[in-house]
C-alpha cells in the first residue's frame, strides 16, 4: 500500500484487520444467494454486491449465523436487483496482455499502447498513445502498472483535497488517504478515519474518482448507507449517481 500525503496533519496507521472469512448462501424462492462473511470489529451487518456478482456481508465477530441468515433474506430483493443491474453491463474486460496495439485508459482517456525496448522503463503519453518503455518487453505489464500507481498517488491527493475541505464543515478529518490493491471495491474507510482507494481508479475520469472520494468521506459521517448517508452524498455531489453508473461500466 501507499499512503498519499494529502495534509501535513496525516501520518500513517496500521489496517485494522478481519477476525474470518465464511461462506454460506441462502435460498430465495428458487433462487440461490450465496456470499461471503467477513467478521470484523464492528456493531452493524452491512451488505454489498459487487460488480461481479458475488456478495460480501460485513458482520460483528459475535453475529451468529442465524442473524446473518435473517438479514440475507430481508434484504435478498434488493441483493438480486443489484446482481441483475451489474449484469446489465455486459461481460468484463478480458485480461491485458500488454502488447502494442492494446486499448488501455487513463482518467478515463482511452489510449493505444506502444511498446518498445530501452536502456531504462519509463511510461509517456502524448495525444492517444500511452508508451511504454522498458529493457524487457515482457516486463511492460510491471512497469505500467507502477506508473498507475505513482499517478495514483498524485491525483488523488489532489482531488481529494479540495473534497476534504468541502467536508470539514461536518467535522470530517481523515487521518489518512491510502492506496490499496482491492479485488471488490473502489473504496473503502474505517471508523478511525483512514481511507483506502483502489489504485484501478487512475483509469476513471475525475469525477468517478472524486464520487468514490465523497462516498468514503461520506462514512465518516454516517457508517452505513442510510437514509441520512445518501441525503449527505447527494447534498455534496447531486449528480453522483451518474458518476458511480459510469465508473462501472467503464472500469468492469
Amino acid at each position: 500500500m501507499d499512503t498519499i500525503t494529502v495534509d501535513a496533519t496525516f501520518t500513517v496507521v496500521s489496517d485494522k484487520t478481519t477476525q474470518g472469512v465464511v461462506h454460506d448462501s441462502i435460498v430465495y424462492g428458487s433462487t440461490p444467494i450465496a456470499y461471503e462473511i467477513e467478521y470484523a470489529q464492528r456493531k452493524t451487518l452491512g451488505i454489498t454486491v459487487h460488480p461481479d456478482g458475488s456478495v460480501t456481508l460485513k458482520a460483528p465477530v459475535e453475529a451468529t449465523l442465524e442473524e446473518i441468515q435473517k438479514k440475507v433474506r430481508h434484504r435478498a430483493a434488493w441483493i438480486l436487483r443489484q446482481k441483475r443491474y451489474f449484469e446489465s453491463f455486459g461481460t468484463p474486460t478480458t485480461q491485458r496482455q500488454y502488447v502494442s496495439g492494446e486499448s488501455h485508459l487513463y482518467l478515463g482517456r482511452q489510449y493505444m499502447l506502444r511498446i518498445k525496448e530501452g536502456k531504462v522503463n519509463t511510461v509517456h503519453y502524448q495525444n492517444n498513445i500511452l508508451e511504454i518503455e522498458c529493457q524487457n518487453k515482457e516486463e511492460a505489464g510491471k512497469v505500467l502498472q507502477k506508473w498507475y500507481r505513482e499517478r495514483a498517488k498524485i491525483k488523488f491527493a489532489e482531488y481529494a483535497q479540495p473534497i476534504m475541505e468541502q467536508f470539514a464543515v461536518y467535522g470530517v478529518q481523515p487521518k489518512n488517504l491510502t492506496i490499496r490493491k482491492m479485488e471488490k471495491r473502489w473504496g473503502y474507510c474505517t471508523p478511525d478515519g483512514n481511507i483506502y482507494l483502489n489504485p484501478k481508479l487512475i483509469g476513471a475520469p475525475r469525477c468517478c474518482i472524486e464520487y468514490v472520494i465523497s462516498h468514503e468521506l461520506c462514512h465518516l459521517v454516517h457508517r452505513n448507507h442510510t437514509k441520512e448517508f445518501y441525503a449527505l452524498l447527494t447534498k455534496e455531489m447531486p449528480h453522483w449517481e451518474k458518476w458511480k453508473n459510469k465508473l462501472e461500466r467503464m472500469m468492469r
